[in-house]
């Protein structure tokens, strides 16, 4: 299995793969290691997964928090299994609730929907996990008690965020006060190599491990989340806390070149990327040279047309119009892939089917046991809304709902909004191949798709595929590149109707990947982020 791909690395890179026959790859080193320490005590790729993303909300706290949500899909064993932990928004959103608006609230409690990452940290330890929910906490109350020393890229996204506060936000420290007191204290962002404690989150950590997250959603922590809403203006009740479940869901799929791309239904977005692959199906992509501004086009053009769709008709899944699987059948995406002209560049918009900054990890065992989890705020540290004394920082998630009538993702009561997070996973004639993911927003389902050519295509090694320099559909015609591609490709884009700009690699996410070998593992870590692959 692993002639599947080359073993050359191609692209400038600081790092390499890791191979080995337990791994765990996270966006953080600390978090990593968390994660391989529930290996060594004996737990499962599960209690590696939760382990880590438990500690990432310590340890990357820029991405993600307690008050995130969460999407996981994974091997169980003998099966593909996936768990949507989305939370929903309060009763009190109603249409009229937002009327005078024209967009959805980027920050604030009207941004802030039911956290849900916490009941995925329980509900996979429940159903799969090894070892006691308590001892997957042990590492990430430690950070936050005692400190954890801030790492490179981590400060430089602290910096960021701290300097986009200040910027857009009128008297930030005063509006919120108990998020800035958190988060920048001595009214700043911390540096690189810095020790960051918060007792705060280390005591609620330790009330969740305690109860079991039973006093997260309607217990003493529940309680103190609406007390804090109550008295600031916000509608999260405590009956919104306390019917929030998890729910467990069959995966949605596509065939590329042998292989089988899994992906979270609706809310989530991964039903772009399955799109966007079923239309490349419908061309030879092994006529073009890896990064030629010819296949770079075909990709672009597919992007666009899965993300017209995907912006058009994703939503709840009780509010959709159309059922996923008409998006992905053949006579679907042969028309869409009809629109493509392989010699301009064009807009377009949605079809009409015939009825019928976040964190990413991915861990794997001996026993063949592979997880692909994503967490996330956000936008950054999220809605800015901190429940005082508990280090509970909350998603802001509510903006990804429309405020458009009639729309599928119109915000409404207990709805679950447009979500960009997504994890993913590969098969081969039903059996695990590959568990990864990408972050970064709408990055998402395009870097899933750019490492599925790369990979399954092109023959590139996981790492190198990490390695290699990205694209990105913003709007219209606009496209970002990032370094490393040659001047040729920025000329032979522009020359399609591109309209083409460089971007850093901050716009281009960061993504973790885990491939079954024959024998054991290869683990790799993308180099725009502070993690790392880590192995025994």
């Amino acid at each position: 299995m692993n002639e599947l791909f080359k073993w050359d690395f191609i692209y400038p890179s600081q790092r390499m793969p890791i191979l080995a026959n337990n791994i765990v790859s996270t966006s953080q080193p600390l978090a990593s290691q968390a994660g391989l320490q529930m290996l060594l005590k004996g737990g499962n790729a599960v209690d590696a997964a939760v382990a880590a993303a438990i500690c990432l909300t310590v340890v990357e706290p820029t991405m993600n928090g307690i008050g995130s949500d969460a999407f996981a899909i994974l091997w169980d064993g003998k099966k593909i299994v996936g768990l949507n932990a989305s939370g929903r928004s309060p009763t009190a959103w109603t249409p009229e609730h937002f009327s005078g608006r024209k967009i959805m609230p980027l920050i604030g409690w009207d941004s802030v929907t039911v956290p849900g990452a916490v009941s995925a940290w329980i509900e996979l330890s429940k159903k799969y996990g090894q070892l006691s929910f308590r001892e997957l906490f042990e590492p990430a109350i430690k950070y936050a008690e005692n400190g954890f020393l801030v790492s490179p890229i981590t400060a430089i996204t602290w910096q960021s965020q701290f300097d986009s506060y200040e910027k857009f936000i009128p008297n930030f420290k005063d509006t919120f006060p108990e998020f800035f007191n958190s988060f920048f204290r001595n009214g700043k962002a911390p540096k690189p190599g810095t020790i960051f404690k918060f007792p705060a989150q280390a005591r609620t950590l330790k009330l969740i491990a305690e109860t079991e997250g039973e006093t997260f959603y309607c217990g003493d922590l529940a309680k103190k989340i609406v007390a804090h809403a109550e008295r600031t203006g916000g509608s999260l009740t405590l009956g919104d806390l306390e019917n929030h479940n998890a729910t467990w869901e069959q995966s949605l799929k596509i065939d590329f070149n042998n292989v089988t791309l899994h992906e979270i239904p609706p809310n989530g977005q991964g039903l772009a990327a399955l799109i966007m692959l079923g239309i490349l199906n419908q061309f030879e992509l092994s006529s073009y040279e890896t990064d030629s501004p010819e296949s770079l086009h075909l990709q672009i053009e597919a992007m666009k047309l899965a993300f017209a769709d995907a912006y058009r008709y994703i939503s709840d899944p009780f509010a959709l119009e159309f059922n996923p699987l008409s998006f992905l059948k053949y006579e679907y995406l042969e028309g869409r892939a009809s629109l493509i002209d392989l010699k301009e560049a064009r807009q377009f918009k949605e079809g009409i089917p015939k009825k019928g900054d976040t964190v990413y990890l991915t861990t794997a065992d001996s026993e063949g046991m592979m997880v692909s989890y994503i967490q996330s705020n956000y936008a950054g540290f999220g809605s800015c809304i901190v429940v005082p004394n508990t280090g509970i920082s909350l998603q802001n998630r509510g903006n990804g709902f429309s405020l458009v009538e009639g729309h599928p993702n119109q915000v409404g009561p207990n709805k679950r909004p447009f979500h960009t997070i997504i994890p993913a996973f590969v098969t081969k004639n039903g059996k695990p191949l590959m568990s990864f993911g990408v972050m970064g927003g709408a990055m998402q389902p395009q870097g899933h798709v750019q490492l599925m050519i790369r990979i399954f295509e092109h023959r590139q090694n996981p790492q190198a595929a990490l390695d290699a320099p990205r694209w990105r559909v913003s709007q219209d015609l606009k496209i970002f590149l990032e370094s490393g591609f040659n001047q040729e490709v920025f000329n032979g884009l522009s020359q399609l109707g591109h309209e083409v700009s460089k971007r850093d690699y901050t716009r281009f996410g960061g993504g973790q990947i885990i491939y079954k070998l024959e024998d054991g593992y290869l683990g790799a870590s993308d180099w725009r982020k502070d993690g790392h692959a880590v192995g025994f």
